[in-house]
């Protein structure tokens, strides 16, 4: 068959937001190459989730825009050879992106909530030993690199989160640690379900936009992200990886 397997046996990987759509096909996909997965969700307990399964992973709450929440997961942590950044959305607390308090709230959840939580993961990453070095892996969005008139604040937090790809990537390098991203096209999931309900919105987005003729699926994004974590890529950091079915190409 046409296809490509990974082992991450003995790795322990914590994913943001892995309760569901992107985070939970990323965690999926860990745990089913032998990783010891950790996911993140917003609810009191993995019981609260009946819609989806989470038996194969660990669960601990985490709340992206409270930095008391981020701070208490940090210290609930063991070791860690990867940090997968996917919790986020844009809308938070339902607040209009364009309102300075709406706009503030998705920078917060997005990009500064991340931004804490992946320093804070410093050392675990450093004392790593895995081979091909620890990495981080962001997901962005198309948002960062064209406009999304009705999520201003989501579109900067996901440039944002490119920016400190970047950066951590040269900061880093010299502890073995290796910082990427993955900028997901239009994915079928619940976060964008409304759009998908909307033709006028598909057939802009699809017809026009989309040279694959297709929205994207969660499963589409993981093989990009154990890829990134694995050693055949080892010589990349810093870099941002489109799987958005040729969307920049338009």
């Amino acid at each position: 068959m046409n296809t490509v397997s990974f082992d991450y046996t003995g790795t322990r990987v914590l994913v943001t937001g892995g309760t569901s759509g992107i985070g939970h096909a990323v965690a999926a996909a860990f745990a089913g190459s032998g990783a010891e997965v950790t996911v993140t969700g917003t609810r009191a307990s993995a019981g609260d989730y009946d819609d989806v399964g989470l038996g194969a992973f660990t669960y601990k709450q985490c709340q992206l825009s409270d930095t008391d929440s981020i701070d208490a997961l940090l210290d609930s942590l063991g070791d860690l050879d990867i940090l997968i950044n996917n919790a986020g959305g844009p809308y938070p607390g339902g607040l209009n992106e364009w309102d300075p308090a709406g706009y503030t709230a998705s920078i917060t959840q997005n990009l500064l909530g991340p931004m804490r939580l992946t320093v804070g993961c410093h050392d675990r990453l450093k004392a790593s030993t895995v081979a091909g070095g620890s990495s981080v892996v962001s997901v962005v969005s198309m948002s960062a690199f064209r406009s999304a008139m009705f999520v201003p604040g989501y579109g900067s937090s996901k440039h944002g989160l490119i920016a400190l790809t970047m950066n951590l990537a040269r900061l880093w390098a010299g502890d073995g640690i290796r910082v990427n991203a993955v900028a997901p096209g239009l994915i079928n999931t619940r976060m964008t379900a409304a759009a998908m309900d909307i033709p006028q919105v598909m057939d802009v987005e699809i017809g026009f936009h989309t040279p694959l003729g297709r929205p994207g699926t969660p499963e589409d994004l993981h093989g990009a992200v154990l890829f990134l974590c694995s050693r055949s890529a080892s010589y990349i950091t810093g870099t941002s990886v489109a799987v958005d079915g040729g969307y920049l190409t338009v």
